[in-house]
């Protein structure tokens, strides 16, 4: 485990409600290539923090890279509608040009 895996779990350990530093413990799984333990802590995310827009692309891209790329849509088409409603066009756009990417491999 790195050290800054250790850290973020320290942190979590304090604060289980802290989006951020769960985002970032995903985010250290899905960096050092452990994708089922990243998406596990993204989709804990999803479901308990609906509203963490960084949440969606970072699923729908590890599911992706892990070649389900039915989940990815979900998740991205999922994003975008959070997305939209919170007229966030930065995250749109990019949570859009990747559902693009996934729904050329359906």
């Amino acid at each position: 485990m790195s050290d800054r895996l250790g850290k973020l779990l320290e942190f979590y350990n304090q604060d289980k409600n802290d989006t951020f530093v769960r985002y970032g413990i995903a985010l250290e799984y899905k960096a050092t290539g452990d994708l089922d333990e990243a998406v596990k802590w993204l989709e804990g995310l999803r479901q308990n923090f609906t509203a963490y827009l960084p949440t969606y692309y970072q699923l729908g891209e590890t599911y992706s890279n892990m070649g389900n790329y039915t989940k990815a849509q979900t998740v991205l088409e999922e994003g975008i509608r959070l997305a939209r409603h919170d007229n966030d066009s930065h995250t749109l756009s990019e949570l859009q040009a990747l559902l693009d990417e996934v729904e050329a491999e359906l």
